[in-house]
């Protein structure tokens, strides 16, 4: 309907954002673009449309939930903080963490296990994580890159998580009604896993590259922070600091290992709890149909509820006063604040995208390229684009995977099924990985302490290094019909071009000193 100007707003958030570096100012921006689109250059009318659409995302059921949620979350996050619970797991470990590599290690193993929903691993990980990466001089950047590459690559793989249900919910209708003949909709997706190839080579590279050689302007963020302390660039401004939203942990004997453990598995029981039980557990259905049929914002607001209500009596037996829980609960939603606003402004570009037909430009553009060999490779891109340009990788997998599946089963069978769902949910999850509009790439920025521009410029190198090996297995899926050996095959070649990247760009702008310091590898006096 708007044909090319339907892809402007999207790329006017995204371009701004990256030259002004004020991502609230570039969002709002690209929503009243969208806005002067629909009202014909009309700047009445389009700021009047501008805020209808932001009401509407805000009144949105799912929506308002969902920013309940994540006040709830910033305050069980605080009380964790304030009672020391935040800090106790890596003091707890701290003869084991004796470097900056471990500390990497130790947040990147921690968001392996926080598998069930990508914002409460940023949370959860970055609250963990982020003192014990200060002390070792590890910069924000690198931690929210941490954050970010574990949190949505992990959640659509599972084993248990409000994606795997969110997935399961866009594959089984389509499979009933183009009449596919003995396929299940969750051995679909088991079988889709391996085809997921930008989630696990994400997940591979992130060890990778901690006990490799950083590149690009991740390793200058790396050496600034070593040689000089500052975690974050002069300049630089975090989307939210912790210990000035709220003050220093309170100092209690009694403060342990308990203080960590019961908020976490408070929420993550609950969070399980509620996802069973809404998705109709109690009925007698199985789990994969509790998470195919599950209101997870439901479910994990019951979470962050309890989280807090926990957070609130450990804080009570730590000697803290009702003001001073207020005082933490009030801080708490402070903390998420503008997380919120930019989620919200995020959800608007999302309906200018709608209005105005960006996706619908993008396929249009590109169907009549199809065809079996090119098909999960053009379908990987899309969804790339699609994602990067609209920051939502579940709108992404809801707008193709009734385009990709039937597509894919008319041209190569239940084979090319499982390939082209590999390829919508890798290109999903490349788009919120390293979108500066993502929720995800957002949260990842605030609970990491990193200025939000400065996390997309120092992960994007990375994430597009991934994204072309992807690129390439898709390609060769057409001839290579087994996803478990393409894998392997990506893994390999990861790990040798990263290795090959890293020593180059080292080599090449680093002194022998800078790369030592940059690698914590002491130099022999001999060659000084």
């Amino acid at each position: 309907m708007y044909g090319l100007w339907s892809i402007v707003p999207p790329l006017v958030a995204c371009i701004l954002a990256i030259v002004t570096k004020r991502v609230i100012f570039s969002m709002f921006i690209s929503v009243l673009v969208g806005g002067l689109i629909v009202s014909g250059g009309n700047p009445f009318v389009a700021t009047a449309v501008c805020f209808d659409w932001i009401k509407d995302v805000m009144i949105d059921p799912w929506n308002s939930r969902f920013l309940v949620l994540m006040v709830l979350l910033g305050s069980g996050a605080a009380f964790m903080y304030k009672i020391g619970g935040s800090g106790v797991l890596a003091r707890s470990l701290e003869k084991k963490l004796t470097s900056g590599k471990r500390a990497q290690m130790f947040a990147y193993l921690l968001g392996i296990i926080i598998f069930f929903n990508d914002y409460v691993n940023s949370i959860i990980v970055g609250n963990a994580a982020k003192e014990v990466n200060a002390k070792y001089k590890v910069s924000t950047e690198k931690l929210a890159y941490i954050l970010d590459a574990t949190a949505a690559p992990i959640a659509t793989i599972g084993p248990v998580s409000d994606w795997i249900g969110f997935q399961l919910s866009l594959i089984a209708p389509i499979l009933i009604s183009i009449g596919v003949v003995g396929a299940k909709p969750y051995m679909t997706f088991l079988n889709s896993i391996p085809f997921n190839f930008y989630a696990i080579l994400t997940l591979a590279a992130v060890p990778m590259i901690i006990l490799g050689k950083d590149f690009g302007s991740m390793a200058k963020a790396e050496l600034r922070a070593k040689k000089t302390g500052k975690l974050i660039a002069d300049g630089s401004t975090p989307l939210s600091t912790v210990e000035s939203d709220l003050g220093e942990p309170i100092k209690s004997k009694k403060s342990g290992l308990i203080d960590f453990i019961l908020p976490l598995l408070t929420l993550i029981l609950v969070g399980i709890w509620g996802i069973w039980y809404t998705g109709g557990g109690a009925t007698g259905k199985n789990l994969i149909d509790c998470l195919a049929d599950t209101d997870v914002a439901i479910a994990l607001t019951w979470a962050g509820f309890a989280m807090t209500i926990v957070g609130i009596i450990l804080g009570l037996t730590k000697g803290m006063s009702l003001r001073d829980c207020e005082d933490t609960l009030l801080n708490g939603f402070k903390t998420m604040m503008p997380a919120v606003v930019i989620i919200i402004l995020t959800w608007s570009i999302g309906t200018v995208c709608s209005n105005i037909g960006t996706a619908d430009y993008v396929i249009t553009m590109t169907e009549s390229w199809m065809s079996a060999g090119l098909l999960p490779l053009l379908t990987f891109v899309i969804a790339m684009i699609l994602a990067f340009s609209t920051g939502t990788a579940w709108g992404t997998m809801a707008i193709l995977i009734p385009i990709a599946i039937p597509l894919a089963y008319g041209v190569g069978g239940l084979n090319l099924i499982y390939v082209a769902i590999g390829a919508v949910f890798s290109g999903a999850i490349f788009g919120d990985h390293s979108s500066p509009i993502s929720d995800t790439t957002v949260m990842a920025s605030m609970f990491a302490g990193s200025d939000h521009v400065a996390h997309v410029i120092t992960q994007v190198p990375y994430a597009m290094v991934t994204a072309i090996i992807s690129g390439i297995l898709f390609l060769a899926s057409s001839v290579i019909q087994n996803g478990v050996i393409l894998l392997i095959a990506g893994i390999v070649i990861q790990f040798f071009a990263l290795r090959i990247i890293g020593n180059i760009y080292q080599n090449k702008y680093f002194t022998e000193e800078d790369r030592a310091i940059l690698n914590e590898v002491k130099i022999s006096t001999s060659t000084k």
